[in-house]
């Protein structure tokens, strides 16, 4: 769905236009230069350096003694302490001193042929205008060794080095900034780096590749019927409206829905996140907003998406301890007035996505902003099915795939993770060099989503091995025996994961939860621990995750649903998350209260579980020791252990009761009072509050 359109080689055509200096080798002319000037100065350097040449050390009376023979032209004193000796061109041309060095440098007709140190400078001065005096032909000088080049080196590279890296960071900063470019990029950083969708870069997304979303998608499509017929509603003096806020859980499809519409309204769509106006100099946020709005404005009408609006859009803080100046709250103040300000128009509207709308401040939130919220809740039943479809397009199906099973199997997973399940499901088909996709391939994916990836070679005891069996066969059993628990597809004692065993239920979809349902549930989850109390005559630590599920829900039955009768229609949630950080709303009788409530739920589900177990016992021990076996177990299996589920065979007896021809003239041979006066209620299994399975860790 991404956009494949591929953007003008402006290169090339710069190339045609014949003003590019660019070689065929893709080096400029620019740098060629200055990598000559810096290869000719090392050469320079290099070559003209003192000790470019090899000299020859000699003793000072060896040079005296050449000195008095007449063998010495010159005479060098370097700095006072070394001595360069120059022969004689006659000397040169004799047999003990042709191998002595006699060329220069780049910049020295002579090189000294031998150097040694002076010691004294006075006394060695004397020895020189004693010889003088004596009419030996030569000549001597002092000299301060200087090296033009070591110096230029020494005083400028320095310089070359930081302006280098100066310019290499403005060059870098244009780039991030998203224009400008050359040397002065530095001054771009206050641009926006929004992404700009129009005719000549378009978005290849349309509603049709949306699966599911059908409320969310008709409150957009306003927008995009009045991008394109204006008059429609300008008629009736009605306005569109200047933002809208798509909030739902991660994956749900937001940002996709956002690129829908930038791929239908056929107007200028602005795209970028809202970490995007975070920078670490002070006013580069608010600049980039007023930058935004600004070429927005100038393309008008356009469309701006803002997502995960929250990185900017928190609510200010109602006292700013520090005194500082707060960089996140200048950039919202900005965006609140180039939403809805003095100088705001009505042709720019603004659509902004998050997950965590509870935080963003309530000045953005009011009419005139973002006047509609859009929910992008999580899938349905229907609506899986559909993302299905669109994810399972460009896959090789085998013949068994049931696109209305995955879809039940899937319950509480998010656009983006259907998407996952086919991806998964293709991988694991090409890992056993299927040529199609199976049913099996989408199951084992939709497990190895849920439950992790599965662990054959971990070590674990036969006694460990036992435990484990016990522990999910006390899950499904009691599962199984209650009429509100979630119909069992499979359970496995193979590790996944952090888990020793799981148990895979097939929820049904409903809005409602009744106290019954809740009840059941949470008796199902410990009827791990409590199969281990009847067999083993104690517990263990592997059913951290069901204890956690089960205080979670007796919590929310008293302190949040109002389904405690000793508490009573009071609830202590706070939607907004933001009021009851710091202290309880009741009191500490009332917290005691709350805590004594939950234990009795627990303890009074526990005890259910433990009633059950023991009166099918016999049962437990051998669908235990069938998984022990088998390692993983199947509905059918447990109808074949445990027989068909009893609030299941009731309904099935009622129909066919129901069904019969009644005959007044015939009587019934037998008569079940009992039977006739059942008033089971007919509510069929229910839904898991989470899809994840029951774990042992």
């Amino acid at each position: 769905m991404m956009n494949n359109n591929k953007q003008p080689n402006n290169s090339a055509g710069q190339g045609k236009s014949g003003n590019n200096k660019t070689p065929k080798n893709g080096k400029s002319f620019g740098t060629w230069f200055v990598m000559s000037i810096l290869l000719f100065g090392l050469w320079m350097f290099f070559y003209s350096a003192p000790g470019a040449d090899v000299q020859q050390e000699i003793t000072i009376d060896r040079f005296f003694d050449l000195l008095h023979k007449g063998k010495v032209k010159e005479v060098v004193i370097e700095d006072k302490h070394l001595a360069k000796v120059y022969l004689t061109p006659e000397a040169l041309k004799e047999e003990p001193f042709k191998k002595l060095p006699q060329g220069g440098g780049f910049f020295s007709a002579d090189v000294p042929q031998y150097t040694f140190e002076i010691g004294d400078l006075q006394l060695f001065q004397k020895k020189l205008e004693d010889a003088k005096k004596e009419g030996v032909p030569f000549t001597y000088k002092f000299k301060t060794n200087s090296n033009l080049w070591l110096n230029i080196l020494i005083n400028v590279l320095p310089w070359v080095l930081i302006l280098g890296f100066w310019f290499y960071l403005m060059r870098r900063m244009a780039s991030n900034a998203g224009g400008g470019g050359g040397g002065m990029g530095i001054f771009n950083v206050g641009k926006s780096r929004a992404q700009l969708y129009d005719k000549d870069k378009h978005v290849k997304v349309s509603f049709k590749d949306v699966a599911g979303l059908e409320g969310a998608k008709e409150e957009v499509k306003e927008i995009v019927d009045f991008l394109k017929n204006p008059q429609k509603y300008t008629r009736l003096g009605g306005k569109i409206p200047r933002g809208v806020l798509l909030v739902g859980p991660p994956g749900t499809g937001k940002t996709l829905l956002a690129k829908a519409v930038a791929g239908e309204a056929n107007v200028p769509f602005f795209s970028l996140s809202g970490s995007d106006f975070v920078e670490m100099f002070v006013g580069v946020g608010a600049s980039r907003v007023r930058d935004l709005f600004k070429k927005a404005k100038e393309k008008a009408p356009s469309i701006i998406f803002i997502d995960e609006i929250d990185a900017i859009g928190r609510a200010r803080s109602r006292a700013n301890i520090t005194g500082a100046n707060d960089e996140r709250e200048n950039t919202l103040n900005q965006l609140l007035t180039e939403m809805d300000g003095f100088a705001s128009t009505d042709n720019v509207i603004v659509i902004g996505a998050t997950n965590r709308v509870d935080i963003l401040d309530k000045a953005l939130l009011r009419a005139g902003r973002f006047d509609r919220q859009i929910f992008v809740d999580l899938p349905d039943l229907n609506e899986r099915k559909e993302i299905f479809k669109v994810h399972m397009r460009p896959l090789k199906l085998g013949d068994d795939v049931d696109v209305d099973l995955l879809a039940k199997q899937t319950p509480g997973f998010s656009g983006a993770d259907i998407a996952n399940v086919c991806n998964e499901a293709a991988l694991i088909a090409a890992r056993k060099n299927k040529d199609k996709v199976e049913r099996q391939d989408f199951l084992d994916a939709i497990d190895r989503i849920i439950g992790g990836l599965e662990k054959k070679n971990k070590v674990i005891t036969p006694k460990e091995k036992k435990r484990v069996a016990v522990h999910e066969a006390g899950h499904a059993l009691v599962s199984w025996m209650l009429e509100h628990a979630s119909p069992l597809v499979k359970v496995t004692i193979v590790p996944r994961g952090q888990s020793l065993g799981a148990a895979w239920y097939l929820p049904e979809e409903r809005v409602l939860v009744e106290p019954e349902q809740m009840h059941d549930e949470m008796a199902a989850a410990l009827g791990g621990r409590a199969a281990e109390q009847i067999v083993f005559g104690n517990v263990s630590t592997g059913a951290l995750n069901d204890l956690e599920k089960v205080t979670k829900q007796a919590r929310a039955m008293v302190a949040i649903y109002g389904l405690n009768d000793k508490i009573g229609n009071i609830t202590f949630y706070d939607s907004s998350g933001q009021e009851w950080q710091f202290n309880k709303p009741y009191s500490e009788k009332t917290a005691e209260i709350i805590d004594e409530e939950i234990k009795k739920v627990v303890d009074t589900q526990y005890q259910r579980a433990l009633d059950i177990l023991t009166r099918y016992k016999d049962k437990l021990l051998k669908l235990a020791e069938r998984l022990r076996e088998k390692e993983v177990l199947f509905r059918e299996d447990l109808e074949e252990i445990l027989g068909p589920r009893p609030h299941e065979q009731k309904q099935a007896d009622k129909q066919e009761q129901a069904e019969e021809p009644k005959d007044e003239e015939r009587k019934p041979e037998h008569t079940d009072s009992s039977f006739v006066n059942a008033s089971e209620p007919s509510g069929s299994s229910s839904a898991k509050p989470t899809r994840k399975p029951d774990n042992k860790d």
